[in-house]
């Protein structure tokens, strides 16, 4: 028996689907949640989110968010979430160097906006770990 696991960020639906598990980096630590698992609501850490459906599997980076797990359903609301065969490491590069550059420059900067960009910069490399962690898995598995 299946659960249902839907990921959304701010701007779509990530992903949703009947899953086998579901692992989520929950504030006390990774939880792996599976069909019939007792009610909780989860504050969830930068990290990586797993989902399983036979010996498929699916990895997706996660910044932050809630879950709020139901005996037959993950409802998983991030403050953004990306699959991670979608990242485009160029595009993650690209952004991690303008967040570095903008903290250097950053003299005289007010907290608001040097907290935007510590979080920026540690959501491209979030997204450059994840991605090269999975290709480079990936090409293991295939080779």
């Amino acid at each position: 028996m299946p659960i249902r696991c839907e990921i959304v960020s701010q701007d779509r639906i990530v992903y949703q689907g009947d899953v086998d598990i579901v692992v989520l980096p929950g504030s006390a630590g990774q939880m792996g949640i599976l069909p019939n698992h007792s009610p909780l609501l989860t504050t969830l850490q930068y990290g990586v989110i797993t989902i399983r459906i036979g010996k498929h599997e699916e990895i997706f980076a996660v910044a932050g968010g809630i879950a709020e797990v139901q005996p037959d359903q993950v409802t998983v609301l991030a403050d953004s979430a990306e699959n991670v065969g979608e990242i485009d490491l160029q595009r993650a590069e690209a952004a991690r160097q303008r967040a570095e550059e903008a903290l250097k420059e950053g003299v005289g900067m007010d907290q608001d906006k040097y907290l935007a960009i510590q979080a920026a910069l540690r959501r491209s490399n979030l997204r450059l770990d994840v991605a090269r962690r999975y290709r480079q898995s990936r090409q293991l598995r295939n080779n």
